[in-house]
């Protein structure tokens, strides 16, 4: 029944992805092998929204480290554990939690060693900033203490890259741009530099996975990346220009659609999930990195309520076929107004 249960629920957010984002792309998905234990690690901009996009895309059930901070509440912590979230504990957590962290790692080691994939995001935090930042020496713990205690164990490494157009706006698109598959082992043949070569060869493949920008150059190139209104979902090509130090680079670029016209006739229609989102939970949303995750909240739980008790009332009062009309041209505008 529980796998039941998690089917249904990836069906349900693969639909609610759909008419979320303008377009999700991705790259390189038969590389999530299923027949070898495998570690996915990838850069964090975009708060619980990267894990959601991982889970509607892994082929498979994978198992994934997350913050612990968004553990607090119990009801919202036994849901996370449920779909396969694990917390991880960091200093601005507590000295005391910190011990927690222990049977969380023996956890994904086990995982590991049965052929289960799980999910690390080794930069440590989010950040919406469009470059790789620093790793921390967590998933490379995590590699050693699966090699160390199960030497036979075929570990691979799958880096994957997050890329989004604008990732507090919306409607938003994003790539999901997975990379070679690593072998553990021979990074880890000697125990002295395991660590510097786990992080150095992650580290790299994310920049070339990711639009990557120097940051003793961050704001500059930012600005003219910006204002050039190029394809964020292209990082080889911008990456390239980055490195020639943007002369003459010939990028995609975006252009507006048409249908943004539709914007304030879809917000009327949806008037209660929008005054909902924008008088009562974005404004106590802390972290810009977290807006994204709330606005796809509300969009997957209160529209779809919201447009069932609209046909409902119209059904009632005017007629079923009335009801089921309105219905229809509500998600016709939404889907013109998201995708086009």
């Amino acid at each position: 029944m529980k796998h039941l249960g998690l089917y249904i629920l990836k069906c349900y957010l693969k639909v609610a992805v759909f008419f979320y984002f303008k377009k999700v792309r991705v790259v390189g998905t038969s590389r999530i092998t299923t027949s070898k234990p495998l570690l996915i690690l990838g850069n964090h901009q975009n708060a619980l929204l990267d894990a959601l996009l991982l889970a509607v895309t892994c082929p498979h059930y994978a198992h994934y480290l997350t913050r612990a901070s968004v553990f607090k509440k119990t009801t919202v912590s036994k849901l996370l554990q449920q779909i396969g979230l694990m917390p991880i504990y960091r200093i601005r957590d507590g000295w005391s939690n910190l011990n927690q962290n222990t049977q969380v790692f023996e956890t994904c080691t086990q995982l590991l060693r049965n052929g289960k994939t799980v999910v690390i995001f080794p930069e440590g935090n989010h950040n919406l900033q469009r470059r790789v930042r620093p790793l921390s020496k967590g998933f490379t713990r995590l590699v050693l203490d699966t090699l160390e205690q199960y030497p036979d164990t075929d570990l691979k490494l799958l880096p994957v890259g997050f890329n989004y157009q604008k990732a507090v706006g919306f409607p938003d698109s994003v790539l999901l741009n997975f990379g070679q598959l690593i072998d553990a082992k021979p990074l880890c043949a000697d125990k002295k530099t395991a660590v510097t070569h786990l992080k150095q060869t992650v580290q790299e493949a994310l920049q070339t996975l990711t639009v990557h920008l120097p940051e003793a150059t961050y704001d500059e190139r930012l600005q003219e990346l910006d204002s050039k209104q190029v394809d964020y979902l292209d990082p080889e090509a911008i990456n390239a220009c980055v490195d020639s130090a943007v002369q003459e680079c010939q990028l995609k670029t975006v252009t507006p659609s048409f249908f943004a016209i539709l914007k304030p006739l879809v917000y009327l229609l949806l008037l209660l999930p929008v005054l909902v989102w924008r008088l009562a939970i974005k404004p106590k949303i802390k972290e810009a990195e977290f807006i994204s995750t709330f606005r796809f909240a509300v969009s997957a739980v209160l529209i779809p309520v919201w447009l069932l008790l609209l046909c409902v009332t119209v059904g009632v009062l005017v007629g079923v076929v009335y009801g089921l009309g309105l219905l229809a041209a509500v998600v016709l505008l939404m889907l013109l107004y998201v995708k086009a």
